[in-house]
């Protein structure tokens, strides 16, 4: 199949290919003698892999080395220790998600805070959220470490 039909098999746009192959995640598909590329079924299983794999929130570096730890799975079944590793990247990913649930929750709390001290009228110097935004220590950075 040309890249056209991987894309809509896949799900993945035509450029999201072609930056997967550049990045290695997807395998050079075979050419066509006339450029095409050409590419399988096994790459429409990969892409779809990736895809679940980033809806997951996994970095393409973790999806590298989820797909390299798949690729032996399947060829050594029996291999025990990988399945360690997938769970390690697993708890890694859910550990960073976390991190971020709580640093989000973090800036949602704070400009919650901010959105209530506003009056809604007068001048717009006395608003507090002008304030947190302008002073060296305002409420966004005493809530969120992080927030930038």
């Amino acid at each position: 199949m040309q890249i056209g039909e991987l894309s809509r098999l896949s799900g993945v746009s035509i450029d999201t290919v072609r930056y997967y192959e550049r990045h290695g995640v997807l395998p050079a598909p075979a050419r066509q003698p006339s450029g095409y590329r050409r590419y399988g079924a096994s790459d429409v299983q990969r892409l779809r892999f990736v895809a679940r794999a980033k809806a997951l929130g996994f970095t393409l570096a973790e999806i590298q080395e989820l797909l390299a730890l798949s690729d032996r799975a399947g060829a050594r079944p029996d291999a025990n220790g990988d399945i360690v590793a997938l769970r390690e990247l697993a708890r890694a990913r859910l550990d960073a998600l976390e991190r971020k649930l709580a640093e989000l929750s973090r800036v949602r709390d704070a400009l919650a805070g901010l959105v209530e001290a506003c009056p809604g009228h007068g001048p717009a110097a006395d608003c507090p959220i002008l304030g947190a935004l302008t002073t060296e220590t305002g409420a966004v950075d005493r809530e969120t470490p992080h927030a930038a």
